[in-house]
């Protein structure tokens, strides 16, 4: 069954919406997320999504999440949303060589018999 939950979420600042989105984004069964700016809204249409634990994520990374509404979608009432934005899952690439930590080891050329040094 798709569903689409509408939550209300303190967002304040570019990063806010950026961090909202990766969380929803994440969730098991998510299939689009869409921000509503103005209202501070955060959609996501879903098959099978658990919008409780979904609040309860956003609300400890981001302060406040309250769930505004859950509706059933039927086909093709999604895509007549206008000016929003909407994303899939998040595209992760890792470099292709692994990064590993460089360490120098100086060895004095003229050791002293001071042991403090």
């Amino acid at each position: 069954m798709k569903q689409k939950i509408v939550m209300k979420v303190q967002m304040n600042c570019e990063k806010c919406r950026t961090k909202a989105m990766k969380i929803a984004a994440v969730t098991e069964g998510v299939i689009s997320v869409t921000i509503e700016r103005e209202k501070s809204l955060v959609v996501v249409v879903g098959d099978g999504v658990d919008s409780v634990s979904l609040a309860g994520s956003l609300r400890k990374k981001l302060g406040s999440a309250t769930i505004e509404s859950v509706q059933e979608v039927k086909a093709g009432s999604e895509s007549k949303k206008l000016g929003s934005a909407t994303i899939g899952y998040p595209i992760i690439s890792y470099s292709q060589y692994p990064q590993y930590p460089m360490y120098a080891v100086v060895s004095d050329q003229y050791p002293s018999n001071c042991a403090i040094m």
